[in-house]
């Protein structure tokens, strides 16, 4: 079964509540499975609050991960910024454990003056340290969801993903279909399209590795430089069409968590997805393309 839910609260939550504590239930009664907390500019939650959205979570059974700050960045080869990095995965972990949370998903940051292979060699080194230090300080427990990304210019294609990935299976590839047709300018049109991206990664990773892996999924506008901005399912220019990647999930037998990153729609959309997964699992036409 493939669950369902967005990243952080939509527009129409905050307008009816002001605590993220009642998210959970929230959800619960739209018919979604999960929620990924957004640490993306820092990590300023604290285990108070933590623990009671952990709680209303469990209560609620709705699936936690969470997002950690944008500003990581693995490529760099910086004794200051590695240390640093340390630092704000630990923290993302320890929010983790107060949530409930079991998945970290983070961004793999930008080339500077590097090229990709030593941006890469510089995000595995950074990555082996952090996943020591995980270990020490008893977030073992805890999976890192490397994300794939949408700007031309950071790390972050999907093959630099899978090869980050195959260091060690503590790490889970997070898949962003919108980030990756944006960076590779609308690259994904039909269904094979999906299938063919996802055949790559079980085969760099196994079956088994990606029957459970991290989807974020979103329209995302983008340029000559890749991704521009998150859009809503109004949109009908950008895409990608979720119909389009649930036709390769199913064909593939793989059940992610799939979290929505829509502008402000993220709930609405997130059901939307679901829709169209139920349908498409009964062998029917989706009522709506999204």
């Amino acid at each position: 079964m493939i669950k369902f839910g967005p990243a952080g609260n939509s527009d129409s939550f905050r307008q009816k509540y002001k605590s993220s504590t009642a998210a959970p239930g929230w959800l619960k009664e739209m018919g979604l499975q999960l929620l990924e907390y957004q640490c993306g500019r820092g990590v300023n939650l604290g285990e108070e609050t933590g623990r009671a959205i952990g709680q209303s979570a469990q209560e609620a059974g709705i699936g936690m991960s969470v997002h950690s700050p944008y500003f990581i960045n693995l490529s760099s080869g910086e004794a200051e910024r590695r240390e640093k990095n340390v630092g704000y995965i630990l923290q993302s972990c320890q929010a983790a454990h107060w949530l409930g949370a079991d998945r970290v998903v983070v961004h793999c940051g930008g080339l500077s003056k590097l090229t990709r292979e030593e941006a890469l060699q510089n995000t595995l080194t950074g990555l082996r340290e952090i996943l020591r230090r995980m270990e020490q300080e008893g977030c073992g427990d805890v999976t890192l969801c490397v994300e794939t990304m949408g700007k031309q210019n950071v790390m972050g294609t999907l093959e630099e993903v899978a090869a980050i990935c195959q260091m060690d299976e503590r790490l889970l590839p997070c898949i962003d279909f919108g980030h990756l047709n944006a960076r590779e300018q609308g690259s994904l049109r039909c269904a094979e399209d999906h299938v063919k991206l996802l055949e790559y990664l079980i085969s760099q990773l196994g079956k088994d590795r990606m029957r459970h892996f991290h989807v974020h999924f979103s329209h995302i506008e983008y340029g000559k430089g890749g991704e521009v901005r998150h859009l809503t399912f109004e949109d009908t220019e950008y895409g990608p069409w979720f119909d389009d990647c649930v036709q390769a999930l199913l064909a593939l037998d793989l059940h992610p968590r799939v979290i929505c990153e829509s502008a402000g729609t993220q709930a609405e959309d997130a059901l939307l997805m679901q829709q169209i997964y139920q349908a498409r699992a009964r062998g029917e036409e989706p009522a709506i393309r999204a």
